[in-house]
């Protein structure tokens, strides 16, 4: 079939549903929130500190999706004032079948969020470009790299 005319791929759910199987259902905006304490109003030279924060959670939907959050805050300070701070928290619903644990894990960590994260990114430089501010674009970021600096890192010690 891969080899017809048009290279036109079958449908996970036509070649039976015994393979592994994510799949973006849905992209859509679940929470955000924006702060400028001062307006655009900067004192000084145009030179503030970013902070960014990612973080990505995952929760049962119906049947065999489920919703991967991404959340994107970032911070923006000159000295010690707060210029703004912007939280955005992007939602997807993805269809998981027949993956391992491991697998499941890693495309939560990963896949998910590398396609959410340009929906958030514009979300942010709209905000921020809203507030009077001049364009602010988000740094491509590589989750695998994350995922794989994390699980490298040993398990926190509880005591």
């Amino acid at each position: 079939m891969a080899n017809e005319p048009g290279g036109a791929v079958p449908a996970p759910e036509m070649m039976g549903g015994q393979g592994p199987v994510l799949a973006l259902q849905s992209v859509y905006l679940k929470d955000c929130s924006y702060e400028a304490p001062n307006g655009p109003r900067v004192e000084g030279a145009w030179s503030p500190q970013i902070n960014l924060d990612l973080q990505t959670a995952a929760s049962p939907g119906t049947g065999e999706a489920r919703e991967v959050v991404l959340t994107v805050t970032v911070s923006a300070k000159q000295n010690d004032t707060t210029i703004f701070l912007v939280e955005v928290k992007q939602a997807g619903l993805f269809l998981m079948r027949n993956l391992a644990e491991a697998d499941l894990k890693r495309a939560i960590s990963t896949i998910c969020p590398a396609v959410l994260f340009p929906y958030a990114r514009s979300a942010v430089s709209q905000l921020v470009s809203q507030g009077g501010f001049p364009q602010f674009l988000l740094p491509p970021v590589n989750f695998e790299a994350l995922y794989a600096a994390n699980q490298a890192q040993p398990p926190a010690a509880t005591n």
